[in-house]
This record gives structure tokens, sequence and C-alpha cells, in this order.
């Protein structure tokens, strides 16, 4: 009988990567997504497409009871680090809430183990290099949203005996990136910006510092984390080990594209200045990365960026507070008016 596994976000970036690599590895696939960041092309070829919210409780408890899944992949997020300030009802019904209803389902169906994608979100600033030993002190909502994910599944462990593997990605990119968010993923913002013929946009004076990070150096270590026993039970940080500046950034993504980028300086943002993570305990546990650079990666995620075309970064529609809300973010006077 095949191994049945649930990925949710599997119509997103990372997600469709990870039920890819699933589907490699000989499991059934059932994706769960709302759509809401993701299109239904990225869907992997042979996975079963349900469209529907990790926050409809009816929903997930049918899928569970309907497919009895060995494995559960959960990678739907709303994961824009930022904007969680102004979003806060929205950031933790859709990060949190809609966890634990995965987790209720996964005890009560007996999941052999939860794969969840956390974030270094958690670990907050001042914490260099990020190591899992550090305890987190989270500074947005979307970062407490995660580690109360990570703190609830090592007490359902507990509990329960709910096997997991907890990752903490970052600052990931690659094909199948939504390229039109103009919220989070600066590397697409910048390819759409490009694309339009458009100055890209910075806030702050572009010297923060980020490990930028290719899909293949975290989906398939995420995809095969259910196969590797030492993993279980285990929070590992995933990604690049190299930090760029996010002025580099700009000048590696023109190039890809043969331009020299115009840039807009923007009020900076409240956000850590510098992020990046030690991967002693994910290459002993899943070996070495790619070994794919920045330049590799961004020129990857460029080709498939021209074949797909610019994208229209969608406004999003459920701000909840507007105050200090950065510069560039602002709705349209005439739809926040219609809100208000």
């Amino acid at each position: 009988m095949k191994i049945k596994s649930l990925v949710t976000g599997g119509a997103g970036f990372i997600g469709s990567h990870v039920a890819k690599h699933c589907l490699d590895m000989g499991h059934e696939v059932i994706i769960l997504d709302d759509l809401s960041g993701g299109f239904e092309d990225h869907i992997p070829a042979g996975a079963v497409f349900v469209q529907g919210s990790v926050t409809d409780e009816a929903l997930v408890s049918e899928l569970f009871a309907t497919y009895r899944f060995d494995y559960v992949y959960h990678l739907a997020a709303y994961a824009a680090e930022g904007l969680s300030h102004f979003i806060r009802r929205f950031n933790y019904n859709n990060n949190l809430i809609g966890s634990i209803n995965l987790i209720n389902e996964s005890v009560k169906h007996k999941v052999k183990c939860f794969t969840f994608t956390s974030s270094i979100a958690v670990y907050g600033a001042g914490q260099l290099p990020m190591r899992e030993d550090m305890i987190p002190t989270p500074e947005d909502p979307y970062g407490v949203s995660k580690y109360a994910v990570e703190l609830d599944l090592k007490a359902a462990h507990e509990m329960f005996g709910l096997n997991y593997v907890v990752f903490r990605p970052h600052n990931v990119y690659g094909e199948n990136q939504n390229i039109g968010d103009k919220y989070r993923n600066v590397i697409g913002i910048f390819m759409n910006q490009i694309m339009q013929g458009q100055s890209l946009t910075i806030f702050g004076d572009g010297e923060q510092t980020r490990a930028f990070s290719y899909i293949d150096d975290v989906a398939i270590p995420i995809a095969k984390s259910v196969v590797t026993p030492a993993a279980y039970n285990q929070v590992f940080n995933i990604g690049a080990d190299k930090p760029y500046t996010v002025n580099e950034l700009a000048k590696v993504v023109g190039a890809c594209f043969n331009v020299t980028p115009q840039i807009n300086y923007l009020q900076a943002r409240n956000e850590v200045m510098h992020a990046y993570s030690d991967h002693t305990k994910a290459h002993a546990v899943f070996g070495e990365g790619s070994g794919i650079t920045l330049d590799e990666g961004i020129r990857k995620m460029a080709a498939w960026a021209k074949e797909v075309g610019a994208r229209k970064s969608k406004e999003f529609d459920n701000i909840e507070i507007y105050e200090k809300l950065p510069q560039g973010w602002e709705k349209k006077p005439e739809t926040a008016a219609a809100t208000v």
C-alpha cells in the first residue's frame, strides 16, 4: 500500500517543491491549498488537489478521515513577517489556529510524523549565528505564531507520542515563488519590478544582510525528513550559510536581467538588521547542501521568471492596523477610505 502524505500549501512555493519530491519518493500526495498565495499550475502532476484552508476545521477532519495519512507536511502559512504586525488576527488564525486543526487530527489518526515548516523569525534579534539551542525570542506576530506551533508539537509528542520534525528555513527563493507578492520575498519582488521596468525598492540603506537559500537546499531535506529517524522530534535550521547585503542582491538580480537597476530607498522597516543561521545540526543529519551559489540559483529563478512573466502585486485586503504601516504598503486612498 502506498504511503499517503498530506502537503498543506502544496500549490505555493516551498510546498509545491516538497510535494514533487514526495511524489518522487513514491508517496501518494494530497495537497490542501486555498490558492491565496499559490497557483494551481504549481501543483505537480500526480498529486490530488483539494482547494480549501487549514482553518476549515470540518474540511481538515474530513480529509484525515478519508485518506488516513501516514505523514503530514505542514507548509501552509501567510509568511509575511513585517506585515504580521498589522494583521494580527489574520496571522494567528491562519498560522496558529490552522496548525492546531492539523495537529488535533494528526493525534486522533495516529500520524507517523508531522513535519512543520517554522521560520528563523522565532529567534528575534541579536542572536547570531542563530542556533537551535538558543531560546527563541520572536519580535513579530508571525514569529510568535510559528514558535507557538513548535511548542504545541513538543507538547503533543510528550502527551500523545506524535512524532514531529521542525524546520526553520530562511530567505528561500527559486522557481514557483510568488513574485507578485509585494509584502515578502525580496528576490521575487526585485525580478517582478525589473520585468515591469520599475526601480527596485529597498527599505532602509540596503546594508541589512540575509543568507538567501535556494529552494533545493530546503525542500529536499523537508521531504526526506519523515524517512530520517534521526530527525524525529528535532528542530533544524535549514538554508544557505553565506549572508549578503540587499544592495549586493540587487546587483546580482539586475545582472541576470542585463540591467543596472535604479534603487528607490524607502524608510527602514521595523526588522532585524542581520539574520543568518548555523546549519551544523542539519548538515550532520541530512548531509551538505546542493552547493548552488547565489549567482547560479538566481539565474535559475530568473530563467523561470522570464517564462512566466511579471505578475501584478495584490493588495492585502485585511489590514487591521494602519498606524505605522511601512511606506509603499499603504492601500490606495479610495480603497483605504472604503474600509474605515
